[in-house]
């Protein structure tokens, strides 16, 4: 129909192919003024970032986290089968299993009591961190923070302290702080800090280990722990009772030496005296026996924490280096250099032809 249109794709030979491309780098030759000038305000640039940009340091902590679990369980239940005692549902799951310690040590709690230990004795670490990173300056448009104390204890610490605790705990959770496992068969676990503050870094992850692994230790242990010291109690108060027992039985057969054994009465007491005895010294027994158990289950329950390596002074660094910062920043600019001059020679082209 003569109405229709046909269109078919260009087609591109060869040659034509490489003589844009002679084009294209002789119009890139002609500008190698511009492109010289790039890269050397790029090298500047670079060369000057180096310098300024702090060096940062990295304190890291690994420690192995090694639980009994099913496998300690089987082992005691194995050896209380012998004595005649079922162990049951003792050791199995926990409030905390495996893994969830590593977001323990991003929980804002944790952060937050950490800040909130000391620095030195004239200041916090929150303060070190507000110093360093100079925060004062970055937020004096919303809080003062020269205003606020942070040495009162958490619970008079108004909404100010703990907004501003809250959003520092999310920098160091979200830019600087990372936890890691770095073989998933492996019971290792890895805490990395980065700071622009090599004292810093080395204490606040040395204090963050040490309260995230003894909040952990407390709550893996704190059912069993409990359930051991009423126990303990228990067996110390029979105890008590049988030797009061054992005491009084004693006085009565003191007080009728030879009793006529055809007169019954004169008996009575003594035998319920030693009723109470026999009685006390079962009750004692199975709350020995349970307390042993116990013993048992909180030994189970209690996992091995073990430090590997902790942070040492000098921290291992990251910086750019003079040299490395002048080839990025070169390269950088000198590839914006060319992009831009490629699509202003486009949109030249486009122009002559419309």
């Amino acid at each position: 129909m003569s109405g229709n249109s046909h269109f078919s794709p260009p087609q591109f030979t060869l040659k034509e192919v490489v003589q844009n491309l002679i084009d294209w780098v002789k119009f890139f030759r002609s500008q190698w003024k511009a492109l010289a000038l790039s890269l050397i305000i790029g090298a500047g640039l670079g060369a000057g970032y180096s310098q300024l940009k702090a060096p940062v340091f990295h304190a890291e902590t690994s420690f192995v986290l090694e639980e009994e679990g099913m496998g300690g369980i089987g082992q005691m239940s194995g050896i209380a089968s012998l004595l005649g005692v079922n162990l049951g549902g003792i050791g199995t799951n926990g409030l905390f299993q495996g893994d969830n310690i590593m977001e323990l040590y991003r929980s804002d709690r944790m952060l937050e009591e950490t800040l909130l230990s000391p620095f030195d004795n004239k200041k916090l670490l929150v303060d070190r961190f507000i110093e360093f990173e100079e925060l004062e300056k970055k937020w004096s448009s919303t809080i003062d923070l020269s205003a606020l104390k942070f040495s009162a204890s958490k619970e008079n610490h108004g909404v100010k302290q703990d907004s501003v605790l809250k959003e520092i705990a999310k920098i160091i959770r979200e830019k600087q702080l990372v936890v890691v496992k770095p073989d998933r068969k492996l019971s290792i676990i890895q805490v990395n800090l980065s700071s622009k503050d090599e004292a810093f870094a080395k204490l606040f992850n040395e204090t963050l280990v040490s309260k995230v692994n003894t909040f952990y230790l407390e709550t893996k242990t704190k059912k069993t722990g409990e359930n051991l010291r009423i126990l303990q109690i228990q067996a110390d108060s029979v105890r008590a009772i049988l030797d009061q027992s054992l005491g009084t039985l004693a006085a009565e057969q003191d007080r009728i030496p030879n009793a006529n054994p055809l007169l019954s009465t004169a008996t009575v007491n003594g035998r319920r005296k030693q009723v109470d005895v026999q009685t006390s010294a079962a009750v004692f027994q199975e709350i020995v026996k349970n307390l042993e158990m116990a013993k048992i289950s909180h030994r189970i329950n209690t996992p091995l924490i073990q430090l590997i390596d902790s942070p040492r002074l000098p921290l291992k660094r990251t910086e750019i280096r003079l040299v490395k910062g002048s080839v990025y920043g070169a390269f950088i600019l000198g590839v914006l250099a060319l992009s831009l001059l490629y699509l202003r020679r486009l949109y030249q082209k486009h122009l002559q032809e419309v």
